[in-house]
């Protein structure tokens, strides 16, 4: 993805928040330019998706319904084979995982999880407690923080028709609606503001003291990340 809109918009500055391995489709961050600097949130954010899970045994319904409800909370995870980082366990948390539909041996799941979550491994370790084993057939990000792809996240096709509308056009009004400002990917985040004569020192790595404060948000707590503005 990178690689291609980088052919189509000309910019080399342009970088991706996650990856979408074979079979796995949906949203996507990308940022370019001076955007990439809000790479380490993006990466952070919790998940949504929407998962096949594909059963090699015959399961009871409601007993599959209680496994998979086992399984929200904190979980302890190790990475698959094929992955891009060390095999490590690693706790992860499940916000809220649900049983969509089940027709013989095919689920449908909705997953809310913390990043750095491995879908296919959670559908092997489903299959494990059940008994019978299982794997991720099909998957689908639906969210990442605050990017929902039924609300403001675009298409491919969609970048391309808004560039080429503007390009032979002149009329930038749709690439304003493809590629949103940078505030959209810290919306979320509790929020400070800050004097202006404080802003140079912040952005050179000095820390920021209660004089340099104007106000901030309700909330905070102690390593949470803000966005300072």
């Amino acid at each position: 993805v990178v690689a291609w809109l980088r052919k189509l918009l000309g910019i080399e500055r342009i970088a991706h928040a996650g990856t979408l391995d074979p079979k796995v489709s949906g949203v996507l961050p990308i940022t370019l330019n001076n955007a990439v600097r809000v790479l380490p949130v993006l990466l952070k954010e919790d998940k949504e998706y929407v998962c096949v899970m594909r059963l090699h045994g015959d399961v009871d319904p409601e007993r599959l319904e209680r496994v998979v409800s086992m399984f929200k909370g904190r979980i302890y995870q190790r990475p698959p084979l094929r992955s891009a980082v060390k095999r490590e366990v690693r706790i992860r948390q499940i916000y809220d995982i649900r049983l969509l539909e089940f027709n013989e041996r095919t689920a449908l799941l909705h997953v809310w999880c913390e990043a750095g979550t491995y879908m296919r491994k959670l559908c092997h370790d489903i299959g494990e407690i059940l008994g019978v084993g299982a794997h991720m057939q099909e998957l689908r990000r639906i969210r990442s923080g605050s990017l929902y792809e039924d609300r403001n996240c675009s298409t491919m096709h969609d970048v391309v028709d808004a560039y080429y509308i503007w390009k032979e056009r002149g009329i930038d009004h749709f690439l304003r609606q493809v590629f949103l400002p940078v505030e959209a990917a810290i919306q979320h985040l509790p929020k400070v503001w800050i004097r202006d004569s404080a802003v140079d020192a912040v952005c050179h790595g000095a820390p920021l003291a209660v004089p340099g404060i104007v106000k901030l948000e309700g909330g905070i707590k102690v390593n949470s990340t803000v966005a300072i503005l």
